[in-house]
C-alpha cells in the first residue's frame, strides 16, 4: 500500500506498506541506489512475523522530493514525520547498505521512539578514525567518493550518465554489475526473483533523476551530524566478510565505537548475503 507524507517543510516523502496491518511496527531503509521496492521478505513471511513494514524513498529517490545538502541525520527527521503521519509512537528500524548509516541515525537521533536497530554491510563515518576508508573498497565506489570530494557537479554529472544507463536498461544494469562480485555475491544475484527485484528497485529509485544517489553519495562523504559512540539503543550490525562495497573493518570501527552493540561477521559471505540474513534481522527487531 502506497501512500504521500509531507514532511513539515512541505517535501514528499513516497511511503510504502507491507505485512500485518496490525503487526510491530519496522522501518526499513533501502540501499543507495535504491527506493521502496528494495529487498524485503515476502509479504506471508511479515504476517507471519507479525511485522508492519514500512518502507520509503528516501528524499531524491522514486516519488520522493529531494533535500538537497541532507546529511545522514537527515534521516531521523523524516522516520519521525512517517511515524507520525501512520500513527505509531515506537519502532523498529533496518537498514541495509546505504541505508545502514540512517538507520543509525534514528538509533541516535530518535532514542525515545526508537527501539533496537539493525544495520547491515553498513559504511563507517568518512571521518572515522583510525580506520582506512577506501582499503578493500571496490574501484567504482572509490570514484564515486573521490568524485564526491571534488564537488557536486562532478559527482552529479557521472552519477547522472549511470543513472540514465540503469533506467534504460535495468536488466543488462544488473547483469554487469554481477560480473564484478565476489563468488558469493553472485550466487545469490543469480537468483532470477533477486534480479527481478534488483531491476525495478534500481529502475523505480532513478526513474525521475540520479539526485538521491548524488545525495546519497555526498553525505556519506561527509560529518553524519551526530556521533555514533552516544548511542544508547540497542544495535545489531551484519557484514559479510567479503564485501567489496562497503568493506567489512567498517562494521568491525562500527562495533568498537557504538556501545552494547551486537557485531556479526559472516565469512565466505559478501555485501548481497545480507539479503538472507534480512529476515532474522528483522525478528531480532521486534523481539
Amino acid at each position: 500500500m502506497q501512500q504521500t507524507v509531507r514532511t513539515s517543510d512541505g517535501r514528499r516523502l513516497a511511503v510504502e506498506q507491507r505485512g500485518d496491518p496490525e503487526g510491530r511496527p519496522v522501518f526499513l531503509l533501502h540501499g543507495t541506489p535504491g527506493s521502496r521496492l528494495g529487498p524485503a521478505p515476502r509479504e506471508g513471511v511479515l504476517y507471519r512475523m507479525g511485522i508492519r513494514l514500512i518502507a520509503f524513498d528516501r528524499p531524491g529517490y522514486g516519488d520522493s522530493d529531494r533535500a538537497s545538502g541532507r546529511l545522514v541525520s537527515a534521516a531521523a527527521a523524516d522516520v519521525s514525520h512517517i511515524a507520525d503521519a501512520l500513527g505509531i509512537g515506537r519502532f523498529a528500524v533496518v537498514g541495509r547498505s546505504g541505508g545502514a548509516p540512517h538507520a543509525l541515525a534514528c538509533a541516535a537521533l530518535l532514542p525515545d521512539r526508537t527501539t533496537r536497530v539493525g544495520a547491515l554491510v553498513s559504511l563507517a563515518p568518512r571521518n572515522a578514525s583510525g580506520l582506512d576508508w577506501f582499503e578493500g573498497m571496490t574501484e567504482a565506489n572509490v570514484r564515486e567518493y573521490v568524485n564526491a570530494s571534488i564537488g557536486r557537479n562532478r559527482v552529479t554529472a557521472t552519477l547522472g550518465m549511470r543513472s540514465m544507463s540503469i533506467v534504460a536498461d535495468p536488466a543488462a544494469s544488473v547483469a554487469e554489475m554481477k560480473d564484478g562480485l565476489p563468488e558469493a555475491d553472485r550466487w545469490i544475484v543469480a537468483d532470477p526473483g533477486i534480479q527481478d527485484m534488483l531491476e525495478r528497485n534500481f529502475a523505480e529509485g532513478l526513474r525521475s533523476s540520479a539526485d538521491g544517489w548524488v545525495d546519497d553519495v555526498m553525505a556519506f562523504n561527509t560529518g553524519w551530524g551526530f556521533d555514533v559512540s552516544r548511542i544508547t539503543t540497542p544495535v545489531f550490525l551484519w557484514h559479510g566478510e567479503d564485501d567489496i562495497f562497503a568493506p567489512v573493518q567498517h562494521t568491525r570501527w562500527l562495533g568498537r565505537n557504538i556501545p552494547g552493540a551486537r557485531v556479526e561477521v559472516e565469512p565466505g559471505a559478501a555485501h548481497f548475503g545480507a539479503l538472507r540474513e534480512m529476515t532474522r534481522v528483522l525478528s531480532w527487531a521486534v523481539n
